[in-house]
């Protein structure tokens, strides 16, 4: 027997406050009403990629399928937007499951402090000298000094932002890989980073932090001056992204190494 098709009945919408996104929330949520999130079979974002990582952080624990509708200004993670027979698109979505990256960070004061990311976990430089780091996979030490603006890690739903405009590598949705990518690296000089099982836990250690302090950033969450940073797959989580049939994100990363 093939698969029951998923019921979205109960549709609760969420939206940006930039009035593109606000008039298609009061026209969506007039024709479909609008459940409550904790009672809702899916969350509907209205907006960019912006909202739609707020989303999948806000709703992270509760493991509720998300589809997002481009409202916004980039629109990479987003359906395009139609009003019409909202219940059967996503009676016909296709499901992708993401994980977030988990990033531990360690402050010069010696507290802790953990935040989860969708696209990426970077550390950059915050003065005008660069940051000097040092970079242990799985606890074997793999460069003993990059001297760089910064470093990010990227899950394949994230390859293709910040970690694409550092000249990082496209990972396919599905891959079980995690990105690593230098930020304007100075030395050494030729290193473009690395391909990583999902599986691997990253150390960065900042060299003289006193000196050549650092901050990490887990998607929108800022952990200024930093002495190292612990960044892993967590796989505990799993978030469902619906894609209209045709605009998966496995299609859209796969455009993306094209040029179009």
């Amino acid at each position: 027997m093939s698969p029951a098709t998923p019921s979205y009945e109960r549709i609760a919408f969420v939206a940006s406050p930039i009035a593109e996104a606000r008039e298609a929330f009061e026209r969506l949520t007039a024709r479909y009403g609008n459940a409550q999130p904790d009672t809702a079979d899916v969350i509907v974002a209205l907006g960019g990629d912006g909202l739609m990582l707020q989303t999948l952080h806000r709703f992270m624990a509760t493991g509720k399928p998300i589809y997002g509708m481009h409202r916004g200004t980039v629109g990479f993670l987003m359906n395009e937007y139609h009003p019409d027979h909202l219940p059967q698109r996503l009676a016909k979505a296709r499901v992708t499951v993401i994980h977030p990256l988990l990033m531990r960070a360690h402050d010069n004061e010696g507290e802790t402090v953990q935040f989860h990311a969708f696209n990426d976990v970077f550390l950059y430089r915050q003065t005008y000298q660069a940051a000097r780091l040092r970079i242990l996979v799985d606890g074997e030490e793999r460069l003993s000094e990059l001297v760089a603006d910064g470093v990010l890690v990227a899950t394949p739903a994230g390859s293709t932002a910040y970690n694409l405009s550092a000249q990082g590598p496209i990972i396919p949705i599905s891959a079980a890989l995690m990105a690593l990518t230098p930020i304007s690296p100075f030395r050494p000089r030729r290193w473009r980073g690395a391909l990583l099982p999902d599986s691997a836990r990253v150390r960065v250690e900042v060299l003289e932090p006193e000196k050549r302090p650092v901050a990490a950033v887990a998607d929108h969450d800022e952990v200024r001056s930093v002495c190292s940073v612990d960044i892993q797959m967590d796989h505990s989580i799993s978030m469902q992204m619906l894609f209209d049939p045709g605009h998966s994100l496995d299609e859209r990363i796969l455009r993306e190494q094209f040029g179009y």
